[in-house]
């Protein structure tokens, strides 16, 4: 009797991504959010229509629309007779945001001991931070500095959690940038969450919780009115 061969797996055809149609306006909010939200542009710093628009190529229709999503954001605000600009950071933001940013990641802790949950991506980025900081590379280290703390939430595995961090999630990620900046030390800057992950991964909570605590509090200890720009 003739073997009867099976017939050759189906193959799935390769996708690939459709090309997104995205609005100008919507680009050119995303450019200058990353650099508000980076420090490149500090608060304080004017926004001139004409010169973005030379500066990204564009004409001043979607640079106005862009910075009135931005304003929307809360990032910038309108000062009268004089335009806009980035919106300043205050003392009481400042500690408004970290004090509820403490909470949240206390919450996290306890909860990342209490379910087991594994840390293996929270060592990932403490060695990307460690390399970022041996390049020199601020920009890197930043990226990796939040995604720690991103990861540290999302690990809770607290759905209002995470939709509460979402929302403070653009005045930390600007405060961690400024701070950083100005600070330069980017070896002390990684060196500081290694420790937080032994302690998870020895299951001590109370260090736990004293270190990610200590953490935001050093990061929350500066001045805004020293990295305001004049307009």
């Amino acid at each position: 009797m003739t073997d009867v061969k099976a017939p050759p797996p189906e193959q799935k055809p390769h996708l690939i991504a459709p090309i997104e149609n995205v609005p100008l306006r919507v680009q050119v909010a995303d450019r200058l959010r990353a650099e508000i939200l980076s420090g490149r542009l500090r608060p304080g710093a004017g926004l001139v229509e004409t010169a973005l628009a030379e500066q990204l190529n564009v004409s001043r229709a979607p640079i106005r629309e862009a910075i009135q999503i931005l304003e929307n954001d809360g990032l910038v605000e309108t000062i009268a007779y004089k335009g806009k600009r980035v919106k300043p950071l205050t003392a009481r933001e400042v500690a408004e945001t970290y004090s509820l940013r403490e909470a949240f990641e206390v919450m996290a802790v306890t909860r990342i001991l209490e379910n087991g949950a594994p840390l293996d991506i929270l060592r990932q980025h403490c060695e990307e931070m460690k390399a970022a900081a041996k390049a020199d590379d601020f920009a890197a280290l930043v990226a990796s500095d939040e995604a720690f703390h991103h990861a540290l939430i999302r690990l809770a595995d607290h759905d209002l959690l995470m939709a509460s961090w979402r929302n403070l999630y653009m005045r930390i990620h600007q405060i961690m940038a400024l701070r950083n900046r100005d600070e330069r030390n980017l070896e002390e800057i990684a060196g500081n969450h290694p420790p937080i992950v032994q302690a998870l991964a020895d299951r001590d909570t109370e260090r736990a919780i004293s270190l990610i605590s200590e953490h935001t509090r050093i990061l929350a200890a500066f001045d805004p009115d020293e990295i305001v720009e004049a307009m």
